[in-house]
């Protein structure tokens, strides 16, 4: 196991050994009606875990246990401190092998990934095709609640650049050694729907890349590394660029994120409170069309 991602063929193969800590990390968003202090409430997603998951796993509830729960923008990333506490109740050490996946989207996987990126820990990868696929292989499934894993070590060594706050964004906008990817669909990127999020549009000079180009929405499975190349570069997304990625909330972005890792970018960075708090500030500009 190496790499971002694994495939359901290698996961079957180290299953059962005793260093390999497996979760299922799927939230489910709640919309909330037009004119709600919040656009979404999280639900995690418990009672889809509780039908079925991959045998031995554990389930990780990100808002609930891995966000910082001071402010009122949903996942926003805790602090290290809070974090180590975290994994370590869910049996993570620094020499555990992490496979992560989620139902619906990969986000939340990925996101989970981009925070132990940013932990410095690099032995976790996304599942590729996740639940759905490793079922439609007629895999081995386990019901009922998560069971959890031994407490575990883990100490983190933070990189810093990976999580940047809209003061970065704002200086970077009109940088030409920097692009910003906008990860949500053309129609918000465009401002052509009313967004969620307060003032629809997107971060001026801003590109679109919308995450949910990037994998198969039937199999879950992972665009491959050229379909992602020419995505990423009929937005003009170079290797010589620093990359700022952002999305709604930040997560769906983490998908944009793993695919450029996966291509061989390095200088990447995701804007956490993403359109959750860009939008609701009217001091800050925003495109649209």
């Amino acid at each position: 196991m190496s790499g971002e991602l694994i495939s359901t063929e290698e996961l079957a193969q180290i299953l059962r050994a005793p260093d390999v800590r497996i979760f299922d990390c799927t939230t489910r968003l709640d919309y909330q009606p037009p004119g709600r202090d919040v656009p979404y409430i999280p639900v995690p997603g418990l009672d889809t875990f509780t039908a079925g998951h991959i045998p031995g796993a554990d389930f990780l509830d990100i808002q609930g246990e891995f966000s910082d729960q001071r402010t009122n923008l949903h996942f926003m990333m805790a602090g290290t401190a809070e974090l180590e506490g975290a994994f370590r109740r869910h049996g993570v050490s620094n020499d555990s092998r992490v496979v992560l996946y989620s139902l619906g989207s990969p986000m939340w996987a990925t996101r989970f990934w981009w925070m132990f990126e940013s932990l410095g820990f690099k032995r976790a990868s996304v599942l590729d095709g996740g639940f759905e696929k490793w079922s439609a292989e007629e895999r081995p499934i386990e019901r009922g609640p998560p069971r959890g894993y031994p407490r575990g070590s883990f100490t983190a060594t933070p990189r810093p650049g990976f999580f940047v706050d809209k003061h970065t964004v704002l200086a970077a906008r009109n940088d030409p050694r920097v692009v910003v990817i906008n990860a949500l669909g053309p129609q918000f990127h465009n401002g052509l729907e009313p967004s969620r999020y307060g003032r629809p549009g997107r971060i001026p000079g801003s590109v679109n890349v919308p995450a949910a180009k990037l994998y198969d929405p039937t199999t879950k499975t992972f665009a491959s590394p050229d379909d992602a190349e020419r995505q990423f570069a009929a937005q003009g997304v170079t290797r010589d660029k620093q990359v700022i990625a952002y999305c709604g909330g930040g997560i769906s972005a983490t998908i944009d994120l793993l695919l450029l890792r996966r291509l061989g970018y390095e200088n990447l960075m995701l804007y956490d409170g993403s359109m959750g708090e860009w939008a609701k500030d009217a001091s800050l500009p925003i495109e649209t069309g």
